[in-house]
């Protein structure tokens, strides 16, 4: 293509015909054109030819430079176009010849040149990903991790349906679907890349054949898409948003508002707050229940709260926090990935004999001092933890106040779980050489499509056969 450009330049500055170029190589006009264009690839022979007839050297025409600024943004174009991304948009190519206006070139190039930058962004690397989960963390915690519209459409669903308040039915689920148009269905055969699948022509939401309680959550936040009329997300930020929005909406049905708030007040009147009564209640995981308890302890209940999901290495899975506690974060805000300090709550609960029994304890750290309830639980593919907790001076609240479990974290500084004990480090620094297990998530590129990770293929074969 350089090559073609080059020879175009040199043809035209000598004011010669692709016919009269032609004639004094020995090529046809059409055949000149197919090498100024790109389109064929000219033999050493026929270049030293056309050099010779252009009156100037073999080397001037295999030079990698265009030859002009146009040359150079029509190459741009060209090559742009011939891209795998350009091919995915489904547009037509615009031709670079003399016709196309300077300006036209310029605006093309430059929306191209935006296009890869987007797209390296969103695949090369999960960077994008980290920090559109952080800025989608700092609205959750500018809000209170409450969402008042999301709460008014789930709390008008339930009254519609005739709830009374206790823990919600797989009746009452169907009942809610059915008002909004649509069926439940389990089946054996749903695409392992989802969690569940909905049929908008035909009204219908496959779920896979789990427990009841994994039932009633998967469908209601598959529900939550037509409730919240969202479309296929344009990016993977907005597909995070629309992820916490659905998980959102299924809690808010799960342990509602309008029953779940007066029973928290009276717990904490009676100063006997607990998450575990709260999933006992309403008959969800702890983890939701822990979630839920976020999204209204600070709105209802005036008490700052931090929430975390981490395995048993320490690796943040979810966090969230509005009562100034610190989590360990990388140069992009991103919490999810990083280890949390081995003193904390959330890792010492692994170390207790019976996981089954919450556990509490007060964790003094340059943040000030945190009271943390954990649980620990064995789940598909590893050991995790969720833990909440309050700066002391809300603690008063809660059952298990009176723990006498204390920590001290003095993280971030690496002296106090990072780095080794300077005694322990003089013996092996030098006579240790471990194996790192790295993830290959942590080098994956983002999942292209406007569901990340999902096998569309596998979804419309799986949408025939039903």
């Amino acid at each position: 293509m350089v090559i073609g450009k080059r020879i175009r330049h040199r043809r035209k500055a000598a004011g010669l015909t692709l016919d009269a170029l032609g004639e004094r190589v020995g090529l046809s006009a059409s055949a000149i054109s197919l090498i100024e264009t790109g389109k064929r690839e000219a033999k050493v022979s026929a270049l030293a030819a056309i050099a010779g007839a252009l009156g100037c050297g073999l080397a001037d025409l295999l030079s990698e430079a265009a030859p002009s600024r146009r040359a150079a943004l029509e190459l741009r174009l060209e090559r742009a176009q011939q891209s795998v991304a350009y091919s995915q948009l489904g547009v037509q190519p615009v031709r670079t010849g003399p016709r196309l206006p300077l300006d036209a070139l310029e605006s093309l190039v430059a929306l191209h040149d935006r296009i890869r930058t987007l797209s390296a962004e969103r695949d090369a690397t999960p960077e994008y990903a980290r920090r559109a989960n952080g800025e989608l963390r700092a609205r959750m915690r500018a809000s209170d991790n409450y969402f008042p519209a999301i709460e008014e459409l789930a709390d008008e669903l339930l009254v519609g349906v005739g709830h009374d308040g206790g823990p919600l039915t797989r009746h009452r689920v169907n009942a809610i679907a059915e008002r909004l148009g649509f069926s439940l269905h389990s089946v054996p055969d749903l695409p392992p890349s989802t969690r569940s699948v909905t049929d908008l022509a035909g009204k219908r939401i496959f779920l896979p054949t789990s427990d009841g309680a994994a039932q009633r959550t998967l469908a209601l936040a598959a529900l939550g898409h037509v409730v919240l009329q969202h479309r296929p997300p344009a990016d993977y930020a907005e597909f995070l948003a629309q992820r916490v929005e659905v998980n959102y909406f299924a809690a808010a049905v799960l342990i509602p508002q309008r029953w779940a708030v007066s029973y928290l007040r009276e717990a904490k009147q009676a100063k006997d707050l607990e998450i575990e009564d709260l999933r006992d209640r309403y008959l969800t995981s702890y983890e939701m229940a822990a979630h839920r308890f976020t999204n209204l302890a600070t709105t209802h209940l005036d008490i700052p709260v931090h929430f975390m999901k981490i395995n048993s290495s320490g690796i943040i899975y979810k966090a969230y926090a509005n009562d100034g506690v610190t989590f360990p974060s990388d140069t992009t805000g991103s919490v999810e990935g990083q280890r949390v300090c081995r003193f904390w709550t959330a890792r010492a609960v692994f170390d207790q004999p019976d996981w089954t029994e919450p556990y509490q304890q007060y964790t003094d750290t340059p943040s000030g001092t945190f009271w943390c309830t954990a649980v620990a639980e064995q789940g598909d593919h590893d050991t995790y933890s969720v833990s909440v907790g309050t700066p002391y001076e809300h603690v008063k609240w809660f059952r298990g106040r009176g723990t006498t479990h204390r920590s001290v974290s003095r993280c971030p500084d690496p002296a106090c779980c990072t780095d080794p004990p300077p005694a322990l480090a003089a013996r092996w620094q030098d006579a240790s050489w471990p194996s790192a297990r790295v993830h290959s998530a942590l080098l994956a590129s983002l999942p292209a499509g406007a569901f990340p990770g999902v096998d569309q293929t596998e979804v419309m074969e799986f949408l025939d056969r039903q």
